[in-house]
């Protein structure tokens, strides 16, 4: 067990996730700062191998978020000043498979750390993580997205979201909860995981280079427009909302430029080492009903932190494929 000689302790749920692996790694940056994490299971090996090279400088805490007993045990062992709530159902084409348990998960898992808070008289900062998915359908001339805009969603993934969030607000009104609501755009990099768009682009091409499979990547809607963002420049902007944005107002964290999902296609094709690949749409990658375009407005966000992305995305783009060399 680690020695509690450290003045901060932080708890991220959802450590072994892609952004939580990250952010993990950011928080173990700063100075007088202790790590805690929760994990569904100590034996999850995939999930595991994001935060392996950093296993033995943080606590890992195994808990479902939906059963408040083991909430209660986690909050009683770390205490924390600082909440990152990751922990979250949050890809969008399983909430269309599984709604009932995209929406029990995220909602649940929530009210229940904050329902604890309150029962161990804590008081930490909880930034929870949003979604531009939130926003949904969006119209020509509301771009870029400002935090005013209403809510459309599109998704059971997107409606869980809203109801995470405005959980958080009511919990800050009512309770006086020091929640953090941000709207993070999309974020990638190296560790997202396969199911994710760039990512499954990424691991195709790797798979193809080493003749793993036939020169063919399969694709859905290239259509689609997005705000993209490197997975780096945003846990920057997780502490950063952590310790400079009021508490119970919301926060788009994004960067400003929005690209087709056919230009980041391209993109990593141009990067192989293999020419002529093939792209075929498949039907199983559609979706009931898409967000057209997340196109964001972070000027408030900025203003109140200064924070400014800093990595480039062609570089995000080269470091995902490198990273699915590696592991192919």
């Amino acid at each position: 067990m680690i020695k509690n000689n450290k003045n901060m302790r932080v708890l991220i749920t959802g450590i072994t996730g892609f952004v939580g692996s990250h952010l993990a790694e950011y928080c173990l940056q700063k100075p007088d700062v202790q790590v805690f994490g929760t994990v569904l299971s100590h034996h999850l090996g995939d999930e595991l191998q994001r935060i392996e090279h950093i296993k033995d400088k943080i606590e890992l805490l195994e808990c479902d978020l939906t059963n408040r007993v083991a909430v209660t045990r986690v909050l009683e062992r770390s205490k924390p000043d600082k909440i990152f709530h990751l922990a979250a159902q949050s890809f969008v084409p399983i909430s269309w498979k599984s709604p009932e348990d995209t929406l029990f998960n995220n909602i649940i898992s929530e009210l229940n750390i904050f329902e604890v808070i309150r029962e161990l008289k804590l008081d930490p900062v909880i930034v929870i993580a949003g979604s531009s998915e939130e926003y949904g359908l969006v119209f020509e001339n509301e771009l870029p997205i400002k935090e005013t805009n209403p809510f459309r969603p599109l998704s059971p993934y997107a409606v869980s979201k809203i109801a995470q969030e405005t959980l958080a607000y009511q919990y800050h009104k009512s309770y006086g909860l020091k929640t953090v609501l941000t709207r993070f755009f999309n974020t990638e990099g190296p560790r997202r995981g396969q199911d994710f768009v760039t990512s499954n682009f990424a691991k195709q091409i790797a798979e193809i280079e080493k003749g793993k499979r036939e020169p063919v990547i399969y694709v859905g809607n290239l259509e689609a427009k997005r705000d993209f963002n490197d997975v780096r420049d945003m846990v920057r902007a997780y502490w950063l909302a952590s310790e400079k944005c009021n508490f119970g107002e919301p926060y788009n964290v994004c960067s400003g430029k929005t690209r087709s999902i056919k230009s980041i296609l391209d993109l990593l094709l141009s990067f192989s080492k293999v020419k002529n690949i093939e792209v075929k749409q498949d039907p199983a990658r559609m979706r009931p009903s898409d967000v057209p375009i997340l196109y964001g407005d972070s000027s408030k966000f900025r203003a109140e932190t200064g924070w400014q992305p800093k990595i480039p995305f062609e570089q995000t783009m080269s470091d995902l494929l490198q990273y699915w060399r590696e592991r192919t």
